[in-house]
């Protein structure tokens, strides 16, 4: 399965364009669609790079669901690869809620579960709820539960 037009759109207005390297609220070198893996500090890239690295992040993402055992839905596969572009898969395969989903993709557990997911740690550990993260949490929520 693949990320729909309907996810990448939900990633890309979760996260924004930035076209300049920036510090996430969790401390992180980010640039384009959220991404961080060559993100440093300094860096200026065009829209067009944006977007590559956004597929590319895509492509990981798409791999880690469709090696994830669960059997989901278009609307699902779309809200968890949101989720994971968020957290990271270590944190989704962790997750209570991806435990829950394995078992069952409908399991009336996992909006609560994913809205347990709205806190950032900055460098010097200290946790807060992001209302950032709490808007992401329900457009995923909004998506994983639609028809």
């Amino acid at each position: 399965m693949k990320v729909s037009q309907q996810g990448v759109q939900l990633i890309k207005e979760s996260e924004g364009l930035r076209l300049q390297a920036y510090r996430c609220p969790a401390g992180k070198w980010t640039i384009g669609y959220g991404h961080t893996k060559k993100a440093r500090a300094g860096m200026v890239i065009t829209a067009d790079k944006a977007e590559q690295l956004l597929q590319e992040d895509i492509r990981d993402i798409e791999g880690t669901l469709n090696n994830s055992g669960l059997i989901l839905t278009q609307n699902q596969f779309d809200a968890f690869a949101d989720f994971i572009f968020n957290f990271g898969a270590p944190k989704f395969l962790s997750s209570t809620f991806y435990r829950y989903a394995k078992a069952s993709s409908s399991d009336p557990r996992i909006p609560a579960e994913l809205r347990r997911w709205v806190h950032s740690t900055d460098d010097n550990g200290n946790t807060a709820v992001q209302p950032g993260l709490v808007k992401r949490r329900e457009r995923e929520i909004a998506l994983y539960l639609k028809k």
